[in-house]
């Protein structure tokens, strides 16, 4: 018995349409769930010509809400013990820094530039608007003195770690953070824990809001 060409059309006709909305319907089988987002997605519509759209819009870091720790900020320090044992609250820092949406970080620090005003960092979402950045200052230099043509003696690294909250509109950040300095071997010299507070910088950010 043979297939005429008008039924053979038909048969592939319909199995198009199949497929072409399957996808609408979503794949349960065992369990499987396609990616849900990509740069670029076809999605049929019910009625008219399918189109092209984005299937995602701006930097995001998986947060519910659509809040992003990405973008550039200005952030205090200031310790609140040292060595494990409480002091009056001291500022030690105030920085620039900027949290890239590939989960790395960057700090410009109001310090010299000898003695490593620059250090950066990774950071990670663990909590609905909570995030931890795990950051490093590689290797520099002490403050300026008489010896070393005006340059400080060598020192080794500083790692600071972390715990930040977004708020809800997404343009401040508050936390805590521990700062441990070490020598040229790598041992512990000193530590400091405190908090910390960012403000997101933004295009219409002035001098004068930094200062």
């Amino acid at each position: 018995m043979k297939t005429s060409f008008k039924g053979l059309v038909c048969a592939i006709a319909t199995l198009t349409l199949a497929l072409w909305f399957a996808p609408s319907a979503k794949a349960a089988c065992g369990g499987l769930n396609l990616p849900a987002a990509h740069p670029l997605a076809w999605y049929p519509q019910q009625y008219g010509r399918p189109h092209l759209m984005l299937a995602a819009f701006g930097e995001q870091d998986d947060n519910d809400d659509g809040a992003s720790i990405v973008g550039m900020w200005h952030v205090t320090f200031t310790a609140q013990a040292v060595n494990g044992s409480p002091v009056p609250d001291t500022p030690i820092d105030n920085a620039l820094v900027v949290w890239h949406s590939d989960r790395t970080e960057i700090m410009n620090s109001a310090r010299p530039p000898q003695d490593g005003n620059f250090c950066m960092g990774v950071w990670e979402r663990t909590g609905r608007r909570e995030y931890r950045l795990n950051h490093y200052a590689w290797f520099a230099n002490q403050f300026p003195n008489v010896t070393n043509n005006g340059i400080g003696s060598p020192v080794g690294p500083t790692r600071i770690v972390e715990q930040v909250n977004l708020s809800p509109d997404g343009k401040h950040y508050t936390g805590s953070f521990t700062l441990t300095a070490y020598d040229l071997a790598g041992k512990e010299i000193i530590s400091f824990t405190g908090v910390l507070a960012g403000e997101r910088i933004t295009l219409d950010t002035a001098i004068g809001d930094l200062m």
